[in-house]
């Protein structure tokens, strides 16, 4: 009678992407550095989502502040942000005046729906004070910058307070909370964005629909979920609010109203707005400076750079 065959042991699983070792650092202007195409979390068939870390002269540890990219949650990458700052300008600027930025990716639309992109960002603040020894920052100076639908993000970040929406991606343990938000014509009450612009809140078709997986008005609650409006409790972080009044993709008012319920519950709020700028500061070039400008001023203040 023969031998039974003994299996062959699978061989072992490599450690997941995001507790790799770093990269070396590459050299960028004005003395900073920067770390590209870092993973900060990895799950089963999913891509590795990865961020890009500026870091400021010096050793450190400084403080960052995660960047959140727009794009109607649809398109965009951690490359960008914005057509105001071509390349890598804005996150070069500020790493220059002290802050650190890491630009993250998290998962758009046509990938997951919602809450997979708060997770995603969530997951990004865990894996950043994971590592924050090897990187060089302060774990305790994480601030939230985001423009659009990734201002959307930050807001979030520094309102959420709600288990069930931490999400395990990537690294668990450390805290996803953060310091200062500072976002850039946001949505800030997701279940209201097409009546502002005057759209139909039962199609299915617009960007909020596709985050939610539904029209708004279909999933009432699952709209406000989304909406950082919904979140605003006492004890918030600062927050920056800047918006164009001639925004017309997300009208001015959503960043009023968000600015409204963090005053009423006692919050630290700044809201600026600017009356000839349209969406992504088309339409007022010079407003884009003075708003790169007033959020370094704006970080620096709330994360001390020594």
């Amino acid at each position: 009678m023969p031998t039974p065959a003994v299996p062959t042991p699978a061989p072992p699983l490599p450690p997941p992407a995001h507790a790799a070792p770093l990269p070396p650092a590459a050299p960028g202007p004005d003395g900073t550095r920067l770390l590209a195409g870092v993973p900060f979390a990895a799950t089963p068939g999913v891509r590795p989502l990865e961020l890009d870390l500026y870091l400021p002269p010096g050793e450190g540890p400084h403080p960052v502040a995660l960047f959140l990219h727009g794009g109607g949650w649809r398109l965009g990458s951690r490359h960008s942000g914005g057509p105001a700052f071509p390349g890598r300008t804005l996150f070069e600027r500020a790493a220059a005046a002290g802050i650190a930025v890491a630009s993250a990716d998290y998962r758009l639309t046509g990938e997951a729906v919602w809450p997979a992109q708060l997770s995603d960002a969530k997951a990004a603040v865990r894996w950043l004070r994971a590592r924050a020894g090897e990187l060089g920052i302060d774990p305790d100076r994480v601030a939230a910058w985001g423009e659009s639908a990734g201002g959307h993000l930050a807001e979030l970040l520094g309102l959420v307070d709600d288990p069930a929406l931490e999400g395990d991606v990537g690294v668990t343990g450390p805290s996803s909370a953060v310091v200062a938000v500072a976002a850039w014509y946001a949505p800030s009450d997701v279940a209201a964005v097409a009546v502002d612009t005057g759209a139909d809140p039962a199609d299915a078709t617009t960007r909020e629909a596709r985050l939610l997986g539904a029209a708004p008005s279909a999933v009432p609650e699952r709209a406000a979920q989304a909406s950082p409006v919904t979140h605003v409790r006492p004890g918030a972080p600062p927050f920056l609010l800047l918006h164009g009044r001639a925004d017309r993709l997300v009208p001015c008012v959503q960043s009023e109203r968000l600015a409204a319920a963090l005053s009423a519950a006692g919050g630290d709020v700044g809201l600026h707005t600017y009356d000839a700028a349209g969406h992504m500061w088309l339409g007022a070039p010079e407003t884009a400076a003075d708003a790169l400008d007033r959020t370094v001023a704006f970080l620096r203040a709330r994360l001390p750079v020594g």
